[in-house]
């Protein structure tokens, strides 16, 4: 079962690594896991690249912190019994499995020394966590001195662990919102966070992972930032290790998109078609879907009047079809009473479109566990 992941997308320009770079570099990276086990195996993407990436290295350990880990738990990855891997073009790579005691929610640190890299690169870029690049190969050192840092991630792809048959993992997809825009930088705090926090405190379901796979400015029904969540749901959501449900929070930027209010009825309407596509795929693997309404935006940059028919429409049909197997009303719990259109104010981290830290929690406590419990 997968306890995390993040979905893959081309590095923008002024996201890619600064420089020293990571041709024969270090590079060490924080992820936040969800549930725990004592043997895991990794894998690592280069999907969107043009050229080979090379892997000299690979050692996850225990994070104690910042750039630091707890050497006791250092341990180096394989692949096929090689410490050192090349990645094709457009290709992936998964680890052997690999003997490391981890207790749920806990901060893991993947550090890489590479050879040569892509000059276009294969990452997440909303990570919320800071990485960490030096010279030459330090993928051994405790901590990492004098470093140069970015809160993006690179090549990284997800982490399975092997669990009991009653475990299962629930996949989010979604955009920045879901991706974690309005949380805290190093502080694991997206509602996904939330949820799996809430989730490990439940005993009844302390055995799901959740799976973040928002990207920061995606759409649905076209390629915007990342792939469109149509072309990579069989990759974000399907092909994932262990996934039993999906929630689905995502079109919102599709609707801040419409220019004019005839393509206010196509666009809703297309974002019907999509969702209806994406439960029947998710039906056919096994996978029960949630349904997240869209949050309110009055105020924000994407505010128009066909914006907002778009919207009552499409969050409508999320909550009146009947397609979903349930429905979850983000926009309910975190809207504004006195005005249903506009997040309420301790929500709003202040663009009146993405959650604070409290609306993250917030729209995570919307969530009723019992749903993960059947």
């Amino acid at each position: 079962v997968s306890t995390w992941s993040t979905a893959q997308q081309l590095v923008e320009p002024h996201n890619l690594p600064p420089a020293p770079g990571l041709s024969n570099n270090t590079l060490r990276q924080i992820i936040h896991i969800s549930i725990g086990g004592d043997s895991l195996r990794m894998n690592f993407s280069n999907k969107f690249s043009s050229k080979p990436v090379i892997m000299k290295e690979v050692h996850i350990a225990i994070s104690t912190g910042a750039d630091s880990i707890d050497s006791n738990t250092d341990t180096p990855i394989s692949f096929d019994g090689r410490n050192e891997i090349t990645i094709p073009p457009g290709g992936e790579v998964m680890s052997d499995a690999f003997p490391l005691a981890v207790k749920p929610l806990t901060n893991l640190a993947v550090t890489i020394y590479f050879g040569e890299t892509s000059p276009d690169v294969t990452g997440h870029p909303g990570s919320r966590t800071t990485s960490y690049i030096h010279p030459g190969n330090l993928v051994s050192s405790i901590a990492i001195p004098d470093t140069f840092r970015t809160d993006h991630w690179y090549i990284i792809d997800r982490i399975d662990v092997l669990a009991p048959d009653s475990a299962a993992a629930v996949a989010v997809l979604g955009n920045s919102i879901t991706d974690g825009r309005g949380s805290g930088t190093n502080k694991q705090n997206r509602w996904p966070d939330e949820l799996s926090h809430r989730l490990q405190n439940n005993p009844g379901t302390q055995h799901i992972a959740v799976l973040n796979q928002g990207i920061g400015g995606n759409c649905v029904l076209h390629d915007c930032l990342g792939p469109a969540a149509l072309l990579r749901f069989d990759r974000d959501v399907i092909q994932q290790s262990g996934v039993k449900w999906l929630i689905i929070m995502e079109g919102i930027n599709d609707i801040g998109g419409i220019y004019g209010a005839e393509q206010a009825d196509t666009v809703a309407n297309n974002l019907i078609a999509a969702y209806e596509q994406m439960i029947e795929k998710a039906h056919k693997a096994g996978i029960k879907v949630y349904g997240g309404t869209l949050l309110p935006f009055a105020t924000s940059f994407y505010d128009k009047p066909e914006r907002q028919t778009a919207w009552a429409k499409v969050n409508d049909w999320i909550r009146n079809s009947g397609k979903f197997d349930a429905v979850i009303d983000f926009a309910e719990a975190l809207k504004d009473p006195a005005n249903p259109s506009q997040l309420l104010p301790i929500a709003d981290d202040g663009d009146h479109l993405h959650p604070s830290e409290t609306g993250h929690r917030m729209i995570a406590e919307a969530i009723d566990l019992s749903l993960f419990e059947k």
